[in-house]
């Protein structure tokens, strides 16, 4: 990449970071450094040399449940009114359908930061007060699939196979883990990994006002 190229590139990350901190609900900003897709701290899989498995198959041995059946509206302040595909298959889900209260994690296979707070999740995963929900991206789904189920994940999850949120909720770097609320509005989002359940409680209790 020229010089002129790569300032201009520079430029347009800077410009999304302060677009994020001014049109976005607060941030919590972790200490430590969430993995990148563009060219940082991970290697980002293409999904072109996916293995040839039933999906389906491997997503109901890993106790991965189907994707809610949504049929809300959107809401100002709320999620992008975009729709998922359900990974593993299953019934696609607009973003802006969904109700809290609800962490939605944004996350990776690939993503070291994402494997580190997998058990935080997991945990609040089987919360009977706060509702959790997976976007992976971009990643192999069968080696997305496999992760889910290998971190006891008990919750659905979400493919984002062309990177709609990295523009839709400025999504810089993985994991990024927003909070809903029960009327779908955003109420804040937390920046790189969990660094406890401790820390995971403190921020639903902040924005949501109930711990998982």
């Amino acid at each position: 990449m020229t010089a002129p190229r790569r300032l201009l590139a520079v430029g347009l990350l800077v410009a999304l970071a302060l677009t994020g901190c001014t049109e976005t609900p607060s941030v919590v900003r972790d200490p430590s450094a969430a993995a990148t897709v563009d060219g940082g701290t991970e290697q980002v899989p293409t999904g072109d040399a996916a293995p040839n498995v039933d999906l389906a198959a491997a997503k109901k041995a890993a106790g991965i449940p189907d994707c809610p059946d949504t049929s809300g509206a959107p809401v100002r302040g709320g999620l992008p009114d975009v729709t998922l595909e359900c990974l593993g298959g299953g019934r696609p889900v607009r973003l802006s359908d969904l109700r809290g209260p609800m962490l939605v994690n944004v996350w990776g296979s690939w993503c070291g930061p994402c494997r580190a707070e997998a058990p935080f999740l997991a945990e609040a995963g089987r919360s009977s007060t706060v509702k959790v929900l997976g976007i992976d991206y971009p990643d192999v789904p069968e080696a997305a699939v496999d992760f889910a189920g290998s971190a006891g994940w008990t919750y659905p999850q979400l493919y984002d196979a062309d990177l709609v949120v990295r523009g839709r909720l400025q999504v810089l770097g993985l994991p990024q883990t927003f909070f809903v609320r029960a009327d779908g509005t955003v109420a804040g989002r937390h920046a790189g990994p969990f660094l406890s359940r401790q820390e995971l409680d403190d921020a639903s209790r902040q924005y949501l006002g109930v711990t998982p």
